[in-house]
């Protein structure tokens, strides 16, 4: 029997239609399904739109590798398409003397993974680069930089598109059943078929895994959410440069980063979600927000930062345990023929965007 479609990409964020675009480019037919009614509504619109330079992942995991390579690939994308971006440069800060060992190790970290254009400044230049600064010392990434998300979506939904794509907006995939030569999706009341399924669904990933009546239940690992909360800045921007503090591990900490507008933005915290649902209520407080900024800028006006919004990461790893790698499973992992799972695709993901996609393509064709 001949299938609906060569290939079902579940989930519109900016991975999943860098995989739809990627895999049209490869030739094969296309089906876009999306839950929601607009595309990109979750992890791939509720983040700092930075550009990552791939400091801070372990040498030889896909997180580094996917950052390294994607950085490149997306700004080369930006360029070409004339998607808006700024490659604004950061500094990574040292608010206490012992803080300095911690710099040094984070150089050789990206070292590791081939970031090589890092440069350890004193205190006194971190100033001049940023007089409102306070830190003992700092790492400067020149590579680092912001991107205008939702237009990059936007451009990878058109070039998928272009190609033959064909985006299905609230459309929930229910359950997948093998078939000899594919699978059968039932989406609603509706019942397609495929050769290929590719799972990017952000934080659903784990219930389209499951929906799948062949897939091995020991392969879907835990599920957790953690919140970050935003708060903005009315008024003139205190930076130029992207400014974070040295990473605890967990996450990046808060940090400031602005849109391409000039707005300020700070954030965001991390809190784990009891409770396996995504709902945005807005739960955080400004004074501590302030309190954690003013270690880097002593002069933050507390009583000026704004709610700006929250976002949910879909993590593998629970409260306590340090940041894991991504988890990608193709055919070799799991024994079904084409087909591809993705959890955990957080940060660095829409930096990486384009460099995972074109690890799902050869997936697919392994």
């Amino acid at each position: 029997m001949t299938p609906d479609f060569q290939t079902v990409v579940v989930g519109a964020g900016v991975i999943g239609l860098a995989i739809a675009r990627a895999l049209v480019r490869a030739g094969h037919e296309v089906l876009i399904l999306e839950a929601e009614d607009r595309i990109g509504q979750h992890t791939s619109s509720r983040n700092s739109g930075v550009i990552h330079a791939g400091l801070y992942y372990p040498p030889g995991s896909l997180r580094a590798r996917f950052c390294v390579q994607g950085r490149e690939m997306l700004y080369e994308y930006c360029r070409t398409r004339h998607v808006p971006f700024e490659k604004t440069g950061k500094l990574v800060v040292a608010t206490l003397p012992e803080q300095i060992a911690g710099l040094e190790s984070l150089m050789g970290n990206a070292r590791a993974c081939g970031v090589n254009d890092l440069r350890m400044v004193s205190a006194q230049d971190a100033r001049a680069m940023e007089p409102e600064l306070a830190c003992v010392g700092a790492v400067l990434s020149p590579s680092t930089g912001i991107v205008d998300a939702p237009a990059l979506m936007l451009s990878l939904q058109g070039e998928a598109e272009a190609g033959g794509a064909v985006l299905a907006l609230g459309s929930r995939l229910q359950q997948t059943e093998s078939m000899v030569d594919g699978y059968r999706l039932t989406v609603g009341g509706t019942t397609l078929t495929c050769a290929n399924l590719v799972n990017a669904a952000g934080h659903g990933s784990w219930d389209v895994a499951r929906g799948v009546a062949s897939f091995p239940a020991d392969l879907v690992p835990e599920q957790h959410l953690a919140k970050g909360h935003w708060f903005s800045l009315a008024g003139k921007s205190p930076f130029q440069r992207l400014i974070y503090p040295l990473s605890d591990g967990a996450s990046l900490g808060v940090h400031f980063t602005r849109d391409l507008g000039g707005g300020s933005r700070f954030g965001p915290d991390l809190q784990f979600l009891e409770q396996q649902q995504v709902a945005y209520s807005f739960e955080a407080e400004s004074g501590a927000f302030g309190a954690s900024i003013s270690r880097w800028w002593p002069a933050v006006p507390a009583e000026r930062l704004q709610a700006d919004g929250c976002g949910i990461r879909p993590r593998i790893t629970r409260r306590g345990s340090a940041l894991s790698d991504y988890l990608i499973l193709g055919p070799q992992a799991h024994g079904l023929r084409g087909m591809v799972h993705l959890f955990g695709m957080e940060s660095p993901g829409l930096t990486s965007c384009l460099a995972i996609a074109d690890h799902v393509v050869e997936e697919l064709k392994g």
